[in-house]
Formats: C-alpha cells, sequence, structure tokens
C-alpha cells in the first residue's frame, strides 16, 4: 500500500435513502461499485478506496446542513474527459439535481 493514498471518506447524512439514490449512480459512473449495505448505511469502493455513508441519528439532525458550515465541503473526483463531465451534469439537470457552479 503507499503512504498518502486515499483509504475511506465517511460521511453521516440525514436521508440515507435519498444520499445512496444519488451517490450510487453517480459513484457508480466513475467506476465504483457497492461493498457493504446494512441498515444505517452503504459504501461504495474502487481498488483500494471507498466511500461511506451513515444515516446520523435523530438526535444530532438539529441543525441543517449548509456546505460552509464545519465539515466536509466537497469530494472532487477525476472524470474521463471533459465530455464526460459533460454528459454527468446534463444527467444530473435531467434528474433535478440543483448545479453549483454551471461553469
Amino acid at each position: 500500500m503507499t503512504k498518502g493514498l486515499l483509504h475511506h471518506i465517511e460521511i453521516y447524512v440525514t436521508d440515507l435513502k435519498r444520499s445512496a439514490e444519488f451517490w450510487g449512480w453517480f459513484l457508480e459512473e466513475l467506476g465504483y461499485n457497492t461493498f457493504q449495505k446494512w441498515d444505517g448505511g452503504q459504501s461504495w469502493r474502487l481498488d483500494d478506496t471507498y466511500i461511506v455513508f451513515v444515516q446520523t441519528e435523530e438526535r444530532f439532525q438539529d441543525v441543517p446542513y449548509h456546505r460552509c458550515r464545519v465539515g466536509l465541503n466537497h469530494i472532487a473526483f477525476h472524470a474521463e474527459s471533459r465530455r464526460h463531465v459533460d454528459e454527468m451534469t446534463e444527467t444530473l439537470n435531467n434528474k433535478g439535481i440543483n448545479i453549483l457552479y454551471k461553469d
């Protein structure tokens, strides 16, 4: 194993079903496969890296999410090409997903 490579990212979410529907498609488009699935979470894996989504307990959901709050701001992935990014953006638009930076 190469020192410094990303092992995994774990993200707590307020709606696991909704998050899995969005991220499942997105990650599979990038080559990830379902790795683990249990009542309170799901993960996707690509080679030695995996991304985990865990359902946040209700008692911790009182503060709404905002990407500028303390915590994970974003994750950036490599795509095959600019065309691949454009195709994924079009698919996201068709799914009704808000695109943060359209340019």
